[in-house]
């Protein structure tokens, strides 16, 4: 069964490219916004979806995601959203979608329901930041039986053993957290960054992607330049914070993808 993040890694690859990996907050500022940033991302190229289920205590989240999860939630925003909106995306795209949220939605349903729901709305893989690997497999292997990747993160702190039992359980891509607390853009990225990428790639064959704290440009060169891709959600979703409209917050992000990524308005 063909996955669409494998394929899209392939392809990269082929390419001697990186990949871009966006966060979003479902529900933030709204479904509808969702979609056409969305949408817009895939064709100014972004090459992954993260679709970020809001949740009322996000322990690895920093202020930014924070506030558009309570925000998303205010809205009435649940875990169904986010399938229905993963679902809609698929209708007009085949950009990889990964699930990310934290481990008390995905308890509802049981695991091998949940999976086949997933898979019906397009789902690729999923980040469950508070699920351990080691407790992993009654989620896990249901997904993997419908295809869908589930994806562990490493932090600076873990330690060899934590690092190959990680690399031995996740599929898609490895998650290196480039630093330690919360997700949030960041001026600096750790010195040991290239360090500690490299001891991952000795570990596993899957790509490593670098994600928390990646916001200006040099910074994405910086990542690519050691690890198969990087992961930008707070610098991404801070242009809708404190916006009047969601088209004006709508038009700043985009303005921020392309300094990123360097290409120009259409």
């Amino acid at each position: 069964m063909d996955n669409k993040i494998d394929i899209k890694f392939k392809q990269l690859k082929e390419r001697g490219k990186k990949a871009f990996i966006a966060y979003l907050t479902v529900g933030f500022p709204d479904i509808e916004t969702n979609l056409r940033l969305v949408l817009e991302m895939e064709r100014r190229g972004v090459d992954i979806i993260e679709l970020g289920i809001p949740f009322s205590d996000p322990i690895a989240d920093g202020p930014t995601i924070q506030a558009s999860s309570q925000a998303s939630l205010a809205r009435g925003t649940t875990p169904a959203d986010a399938l229905l909106l993963a679902a809609e995306i698929r209708k007009h795209s085949s950009i990889p979608l990964i699930l990310m949220g934290y481990l008390n939605p995905f308890l509802r349903p049981a695991p091998g329901i949940l999976a086949k729901k997933l898979s019906r709305a397009g789902v690729d893989g999923v980040i469950i930041p508070d699920l351990p690997p080691e407790a992993s497999d009654s989620i896990r292997l249901p997904l993997k039986a419908e295809g869908i990747h589930t994806i562990f993160l490493i932090a600076p702190t873990s330690r060899p053993d934590r690092i190959k039992l990680v690399c031995e359980k996740s599929g898609g891509f490895i998650y290196y957290v480039s630093r330690t607390g919360v997700t949030g853009a960041r001026e600096d990225l750790s010195r040991e960054l290239e360090m500690k990428v490299k001891g991952i790639k000795k570990e596993t064959d899957l790509p490593v992607c670098v994600g928390f704290g990646i916001s200006t440009r040099e910074q994405l060169l910086r990542v690519w330049g050691t690890a198969d891709g990087a992961i930008v959600g707070s610098a991404l979703i801070k242009p809708f914070l404190g916006e009047t409209t969601p088209a004006r917050g709508l038009k700043k992000c985009l303005k921020v993808l392309e300094g990123m990524l360097q290409v120009g308005s259409a």
